[in-house]
């Protein structure tokens, strides 16, 4: 597949999401809700739609088609994964966190309402993304509705995004003593999968999940995710350094100024670029037995690869 075909399929995949998630975060409340407070269902609208790759629900999508899955439970899969994304980094952005003003070139949210908001904003988020899994609509099988909460769960929480972001902070040295600590190659890459790997590697195995894949291809599945997941976070930390603000919808240079923990800051940027090409390499290399088959999972490891925002 083309990259132009692909950025294609990727936009309507988009638009796919973006409607679902609007409904799910209409004014009437939902079965079992009392009433839905208008700031805060504002502050998530805010947060979750208006932009975006969609990349994680794209995914999930195109490892729930290889295995011959319904489109509609797979959707509902990733519209829980943005969920969890769009409240991490609303979460991320606060001024106890990374201190960030601008996301998806526009105001963040604790600027566009408060800090108070954005918290709750964040929370109420993650809430729905369960909401969503365990819905019957997800899938008539309470068993398999169960995986993919326990896959999500886990890699959203302390073995997971949220562990890594705790790593990143004691990076950036903001206990102890307030410097930052030189960490190793494989630190480094303990955080990142963790902080952005585990839920890149979630929306692939929710996919398979939904397919019914058995145990050697959900190996080749994780293999392929793992490896774009440590892809896409070494085209951020680049971006980052070499992107410019307007381009990629979000503050860059931070990363050098607060010291963070990135493979650009440890590689250099060549070395960093090279790293990027072989993990794109190795994704294709999982990927290679399904054959014809899996061309949009081919597509979105080089859409990862040279993405500018």
């Amino acid at each position: 597949m083309q990259p132009a075909a692909f950025e294609a399929h990727l936009a309507k995949v988009a638009d796919a999401v973006e409607a679902a998630l609007s409904a799910l975060l209409g004014d009437a409340p939902a079965p079992g809700e009392t009433a839905r407070p208008d700031r805060l269902l504002a502050a998530m609208r805010h947060a979750a739609l208006g932009g975006g790759k969609r990349l994680r629900p794209a995914l999930t999508l195109a490892v729930a088609e290889l295995f011959g899955a319904d489109g509609e439970g797979a959707l509902r899969a990733g519209l829980a994964l943005e969920c969890v994304h769009a409240y991490s980094l609303v979460h991320d952005d606060l001024p106890s966190m990374d201190d960030d003003d601008l996301r998806r070139g526009r105001p963040t949210v604790h600027r566009a309402f408060d800090d108070a908001t954005a918290i709750l904003a964040g929370d109420a988020l993650q809430s729905l993304a369960f909401d969503i899994l365990s819905d019957p609509r997800t899938h008539p099988d309470g068993a398999v509705r169960a995986e993919l909460v326990l896959t999500l769960a886990r890699a959203a929480g302390l073995g997971g995004m949220v562990g890594g972001q705790m790593f990143d902070l004691a990076a950036e040295g903001r206990f102890a003593d307030g410097r930052p600590l030189a960490l190793a190659e494989t630190e480094i890459l303990k955080l990142q999968a963790m902080k952005t790997g585990a839920l890149i590697e979630a929306a692939a195995t929710m996919g398979a999940i939904l397919g019914g894949a058995g145990a050697e291809a959900r190996a080749a599945i994780s293999t392929y995710a793992r490896a774009v997941g440590a892809a896409f976070q070494v085209a951020d930390d680049l971006l980052d350094a070499e992107g410019e603000s307007a381009a990629v919808g979000k503050a860059t240079g931070k990363d050098a100024a607060a010291g963070k923990a990135t493979l650009v800051g440890l590689l250099g940027v060549a070395g960093a670029r090279a790293r990027l090409d072989r993990l794109t390499a190795d994704a294709l290399e999982a990927v290679a037995p399904f054959g014809a088959r899996a061309d949009l999972l081919r597509a979105a490891a080089g859409f990862v690869a040279v993405r500018k925002s």
